[in-house]
């Protein structure tokens, strides 16, 4: 019987690659004190382990899922990318590059120091990072250098072994650094630092104001009596009768007849307004003040809740705050904005910035949201299709710009096909951003490429290295791990001090800064878990856009310096 099995696995390539993905999507998300493995890990680990029964898979498996992921990431880190690089985040994105250069050359020290050839100093440079993509290119970089055949396949081989040791080392380590020994490197109070930024950019006390005002939001009837504070006024001034709080007012019954409600009209004695606003508000200050009736024609309003990809130039670093009063947003609430690759969840506090490649989810009257996507960008509704002649070209077009080799003495340069998938799918992001009307591609496919590329990649890398595990594994023995928490805890402890110190980021800030700079979204996790909040995702997108890319293109490097 297990024999069978075993040859079944063998000839039918399928399954072990699915199985190792059964395996590292369960055993990945298993959390222990807060800290769980990650589905990268845990796929390479079960594939290492499937892979000792001597499995042959073809390469071209690995480099068709591995262009899946490179663009996929690209595409969504294009716009952050480019901002970060050119624009309000370049303070973030130079701090990542320079914890990027730390990065790359406490491993490559380490690496001297040890007297570990390419291929160890290749994994240990993608795991301790984090950086998985980074694994690709290294193995392609050593398969274009000048070294003999029989020294390539044992770098590859061994890459793999030292890949997985330090990339649990280094998912672990990000997580004890930044996530719980960070706040206190820092003498940092957290939930106080997140509580007073969100006070200081006009956050309130939580109790209303701009910032909460802008969440689900529910429509309530309210009658105008000869006494209301409403009557006599224009619909505009009624809307900013309880002051602090946004409200608005669609449509009104009068005489019997519903009026659709502009800025300029005035409300009499016995109309009945239909206020639309957050919950608690209404309930608690709106009905307080005014006799709440029940009309359920006037309440039937078409409403619908859609994401709107921010791309309009005068829309671009402008608060939540500063739009609030453009006549567009009347009848818009904001209830979500996501940013960057990792679609980062970003709070919605009056002097929070959008920029460019922003997806903001805004709910409201079909009308005022069709309005509102004009002059700020691409309404983007939910759809499952995505532009797949599109996808093909920039992979095509990628694969070709990086096969291009530029020869500097009798060293050959090159970004390889799957630097130049990243670098285009970066580009056609950035200008998607400004651009809507080409490249649909939803963010669930890019979640989807992303995920199955980079774990089908990881997956096929595990079963070719299984059968050398047990010897790479012994070769390296104990010395390096410890040598690969020197390599991922160097970078990330001067990254602490020099956020804080020399770039002077918020202390509300700074850790997430150092988790987008370190690629390290489990980091981001355990420190917005300690925070109590969303604001350290502030300072992360940028920094993880920047450093996905250049840290991915560093595996390059790091051959090279070998």
């Amino acid at each position: 019987m297990l024999d069978w099995f075993v040859s079944v696995l063998r000839d039918n390539i399928e399954i072990p690659l699915f199985l190792a993905l059964l395996f590292g999507y369960t055993v990945g998300k298993v959390a222990i004190a807060g800290i769980s493995l990650g589905e990268v890990t845990a796929t390479l680990l079960a594939a290492l382990v499937i892979g000792q029964i001597g499995i042959t898979v073809s390469p071209d498996v690995k480099a068709i899922f591995f262009m899946f992921y490179l663009f996929a990431v690209g595409y969504s880190a294009g716009p952050q990318f480019v901002r970060g690089l050119f624009s309000g985040g370049l303070q973030q994105a130079s701090f990542a590059l320079l914890v990027c250069g730390l990065g790359l050359g406490s491993v490559y020290a380490a690496a001297k120091l040890a007297g570990y050839d390419i291929g160890i100093a290749a994994g240990l440079y993608a795991g301790s990072t984090t950086t998985s993509s980074a694994l690709g290119l290294s193995q392609t970089a050593i398969g274009q250098t000048a070294m003999s055949a029989a020294e390539k396949a044992t770098s590859l081989n061994i890459m793999p072994a030292a890949f997985s040791i330090s990339y649990v080392i280094g998912t672990f380590g990000s997580v004890v650094f930044l996530g719980i020994l960070g706040p206190k490197l820092l003498k940092i109070d957290l939930p106080a630092a997140c509580r007073a930024y969100v006070k200081r950019v006009g956050g309130g006390d939580g109790q209303g104001g701009s910032a909460t005002a802008w969440h689900h939001y529910v429509a309530r009837a309210y009658r105008v009596d000869e006494s209301s504070a409403l009557a006599g006024l224009t619909v505009v001034q009624a809307e900013h009768v309880f002051e602090g709080h946004r409200l608005f007012i669609g449509r009104f019954r009068r005489g019997g007849t519903i009026v659709e409600a502009t800025a300029d009209m005035v409300l009499e004695p016995g109309d009945v307004v239909a206020i639309g606003g957050a919950r608690g508000v209404l309930l608690d200050i709106v009905g307080a003040t005014l006799h709440e009736v029940d009309d359920a024609d006037l309440l039937t309003v078409p409403v619908e809740g859609v994401d709107v990809l921010i791309t309009a130039s005068h829309v671009h670093k402008k608060t939540l705050g500063e739009l609030a009063d453009l006549p567009e947003t009347r009848g818009i609430f904001v209830t979500a904005i996501h940013r960057g690759a990792m679609s980062v969840s970003i709070p919605i506090l009056s002097d929070t910035r959008l920029y460019r490649g922003d997806v903001v989810h805004v709910v409201g009257r079909i009308a005022d949201i069709n309005a509102v996507a004009r002059k700020f960008g691409y309404l983007d509704r939910e759809t499952e299709r995505a532009d797949i002649a599109f996808i093909g070209a920039a992979i095509v077009i990628g694969a070709l710009i990086g096969s291009l080799t530029l020869k500097v003495g009798d060293v050959p340069l090159t970004l390889s096909t799957a630097g130049g998938v990243l670098l285009v799918g970066l580009l056609l992001g950035w200008l998607r951003s400004i651009r809507p009307a080409f490249g649909r591609v939803p963010r669930a496919t890019t979640w989807f490429m992303s995920s199955i590329g980079l774990n089908m990649f990881i997956a096929v890398v595990g079963l070719t290295a299984g059968p050398g595990l047990i010897a790479a594994l012994k070769e390296l023995g104990v010395v390096f791990l410890a040598w690969s928490v020197v390599a991922a805890a160097v970078p990330m402890v001067l990254a602490l001090y020099i956020g804080k110190y020399l770039f002077r980021f918020d202390d509300a800030i700074v850790l997430g800064c150092c988790a987008g700079a370190r690629t390290a979204p489990a980091a981001l996790s355990m420190i917005t878990d300690r925070a109590e909040s969303q604001v350290p995702a502030i300072g992360y997108s940028v920094g993880y856009a920047t450093s996905s890319t250049v840290l991915t293109l560093f595996g390059i490097v790091i051959v090279l310096l070998g």
